[in-house]
């Protein structure tokens, strides 16, 4: 479940072309336009559906195209039919009796009906269509139904952009709720979801990159791609999306698992802050350590991965590149994987029957992620470009768990990469 301010920043239209690339990936409840623009950024108040459906519409006349490479694209009238205006204010003074929106009806029928788990809501703007769905529940059922009703939702907020994100915070300790903020007293750009432009590679930002990948001969979805927006102190002024990381989390890489924000992805790495509320962690990459750098870490494959899916809405399979296949330990899925080891022993690291889909090479990258293990030291891997290969777990490592990331990228243009998260739990002597 989407709520976006669209209409104010273009990066909430960068990030939901993106997010209909993938749209095969996840089941989309629906796509709401809430307030549009962050407060006071705009004349008069306003909600924006039709921008939505102008995406959605150019998604539909690529989607034959898509099917061509993947299946599980939807048809464009199934998410249309998703499309939801909230309220035309927002914050807690538009919360209450009377304030409810086809959008926190909508947001209380998609959590009622249960389909396939929880409802991963990502808050792109302002939460007042969430507050005012919560507001609801609270008023109308008892503890018990409220209960329920709370463990059915998975929230990932791209920070507090109006007084109901810490109504709901406080109110709702036990809502899983990620915070995609810097922290107090700090500069708004070192938030964990800045890193989507800020750090790292930033040509992989650039106009000029967005120009020969996306919004050039790649369709009607890719010329709707707005090509300017606030990045400062990023130079380039075009690619931004600073939403995109809150669906990033959800998405099934094989590396992430959206029960776990202390494991990081795609989509950032948090740690526990008060009752289920998770706050930016950081991550050490190079010299840098930072919160962003939780996400710009990936940059060069989900820009890579962009690129591919680009090419999908406008080429045959014959012509694009597609990601590798690939098998650790025998398991093909893109679950977590989880092993117990021994201190002082040997895990045994393969891939054997990965393989391409194009018939690329494959190359392989074993390597421990330390931050989102609970040990802190050295960890060996013999040979950690082979694909078949061994960690050695540490004699001091009992009672603690090991993190190794397993990646297979193809030499295919561009070259892409498949995750596996292999998680050691060494058993305490």
């Amino acid at each position: 479940m989407v709520l976006t301010d669209i209409g104010g920043d273009p990066d909430d239209q960068q990030s939901l072309i993106r997010l209909m690339l993938y749209s095969n990936e996840f089941e989309i409840e629906g796509l709401i336009a809430s307030a549009a623009g962050i407060p006071g950024e705009l004349k008069e108040d306003a909600v924006r559906p039709e921008l939505i459906r102008e995406i959605v519409e150019a998604y539909g006349k690529v989607r034959d195209n898509l099917l061509l490479h993947a299946g599980g694209y939807p048809p464009a009238s199934r998410l249309l039919d998703r499309i939801k205006s909230g309220n035309l204010k927002r914050g807690m003074a538009n919360i209450g009796e009377g304030k409810d929106t086809d959008a926190s009806r909508w947001i209380i029928e998609a959590v009622d009906a249960g389909r396939d788990g929880p409802l991963n809501v990502t808050i792109w703007g302002g939460s007042t269509e969430l507050a005012q769905a919560l507001w609801r529940v609270r008023r109308e059922r008892n503890a018990l139904a409220q209960k329920v009703f709370i463990s059915r939702l998975r929230v990932y907020a791209i920070n507090h952009q109006d007084d109901t994100g810490p109504w709901i915070v406080e109110n709702f300790p036990d809502l899983f709720y990620i915070l995609a903020r810097q922290a107090e007293g700090r500069d708004k750009r070192e938030a964990a979801y800045r890193g989507m432009y800020l750090g790292g590679d930033e040509s992989l930002t650039s106009r000029k990159w967005l120009d020969t990948h996306v919004r050039r001969d790649h369709g009607p979805l890719g010329a709707l791609y707005p090509d300017r927006t606030w990045t400062d102190p990023n130079p380039h002024a075009a690619l931004k999306e600073g939403d995109t990381p809150s669906w990033f989390y959800f998405l099934p890489t094989g590396m992430n698992d959206p029960e776990h924000p202390e494991w990081g992805g795609w989509g950032g790495r948090f740690q526990k802050s008060d009752g289920r509320l998770y706050r930016d962690a950081q991550d050490t990459v190079g010299r840098e350590r930072h919160a962003r750098a939780t996400v710009w870490r990936w940059r060069p494959a989900f820009q890579a991965d962009f690129q591919a899916r680009m090419d999908w809405c406008v080429k045959p399979p014959t012509d694009a590149n597609h990601p590798p296949a690939l098998r650790v330990l025998g398991n093909a899925s893109r679950d977590v994987i989880e092993f117990t080891g021994s201190p002082g022993g040997d895990i045994p690291l393969d891939t054997t029957g990965s393989s391409d889909p194009d018939g690329h090479r494959l190359t392989y990258r074993w390597y421990v992620y330390r931050e989102a293990g609970t040990y802190g030291g050295e960890v060996a891997i013999d040979r950690p470009t082979a694909a078949r290969t061994t960690l050695r777990v540490p004699p001091d490592a009992g009672g603690k768990t090991i993190h190794v990331i397993c990646q297979a990228t193809d030499d295919g243009v561009p070259p892409l990469t498949a995750y596996r998260r292999i998680v050691v739990r060494v058993v305490d002597r």
